[in-house]
């Protein structure tokens, strides 16, 4: 961490552009790290780029700072510091990937164990609840401007990342730093009910329809729900709209592996696996190409959805 510390100093103090990006289909965790860290460089210099991830979730529009990306294809900026956040590997940027070309150092800041430590300099920490745990500890030790906006992107990175600080990676130091961000004014009600209590008429439509086909194997130990292209057309809902399904599967009593296959525009397949205690989704991930965490990750498939349920459920039944 120090040296990223150093270097981005260094940076700063000469005036280079730093653009801050994260992966594809953007979560609480990679947008609140982001801006996090983007808003505290830019406090410090004017050349700071925050990168456009993809469409934005509706859940997390109340984010400061929002407003401030960019496109891919509006930056015409040479850019001297690519730092890349809660991303595994490079390939999760999608589109944003070809900034690698045109960046001179690369920052990779991540807690996922399959990291393929891709950066010239590499801050990966599997043991933190989340990335915003991360940006938080540099923040502080690098004593990084902080304030309630990237106190309240913080937050929602940790909160959303943890399952409202339900995970087992929740530790003492995951707490600390809540009640630190609370030092500088942050609104934790007002940000909990931006996160949880805003759900859309059509999310709510497509959670009971989802749900509603779900399908138990095994003796209830594998919880299996479909979203199909079908499903969007039936409830006028997003495919950015199935938050919240896979865990609602995996707290039923019984399951062990909770599995969500969400068919997209493009007709692949993006699988997100759950586990409670001795399955691991990472490994399982990583079969198909994906990965994350041991109890959470996700991957994709170019197989149709039921071809890839057959696939998962073979390799699934492997550790039950």
């Amino acid at each position: 961490m120090n040296s990223a510390i150093d270097f981005i100093r260094s940076s700063v103090t000469q005036g280079l552009s730093i653009a801050v990006v994260s992966h594809k289909n953007p979560d609480g965790d990679s947008l609140g790290s982001l801006l996090a860290m983007g808003l505290s460089l830019e406090k410090l210099t004017k050349n700071v780029i925050f990168v456009k991830p993809d469409i934005i979730p509706e859940d997390y529009l109340f984010l400061p700072g929002l407003e401030k990306m960019k496109k891919i294809d509006d930056i015409n900026t040479d850019i001297a510091v690519l730092i890349v956040l809660d991303c595994s590997d490079p390939d999760r940027l999608g589109l944003n990937k070809i900034l690698f070309e045109s960046s001179k150092k690369i920052i990779n800041i991540d807690h996922h164990i399959s990291n393929t430590k891709f950066g010239d300099i590499n801050i990966v920490v599997p043991e933190s609840s989340s990335t915003g745990e991360i940006v938080f500890d540099l923040l502080s030790k690098a004593e990084f401007p902080i304030d309630t906006e990237i106190a309240t992107c913080i937050y929602t990175a940790i909160s959303t990342d943890t399952g409202r600080f339900s995970y087992e990676s929740v530790t003492k130091n995951t707490h600390l730093i809540i009640s630190k961000l609370y030092d500088f004014g942050i609104n934790g009600y007002n940000i909990n009910k931006n996160l949880y209590q805003k759900r859309s008429l059509s999310r709510t439509k497509l959670f009971i329809l989802a749900v509603s086909n779900l399908k138990f194997y095994e003796d209830g130990k594998i919880a299996i729900a479909k979203v199909t292209k079908d499903m969007y057309s039936k409830t006028n809902a997003h495919p950015d709209e199935t938050e919240g399904i896979v865990e609602f599967l995996r707290d039923t009593d019984g399951v062990e592996v909770a599995c969500l296959l969400k068919e997209l525009n493009n007709n692949d397949i993006k699988l997100s696996l759950r586990t409670k205690e001795y399955v691991d989704a990472n490994k399982i991930c990583s079969l198909f190409g994906g990965g994350g965490h041991i109890r959470a990750s996700g991957a994709s498939s170019t197989e149709t959805i039921e071809e890839t349920e057959k696939m998962l459920l073979q390799e699934i039944n492997k550790y039950l």
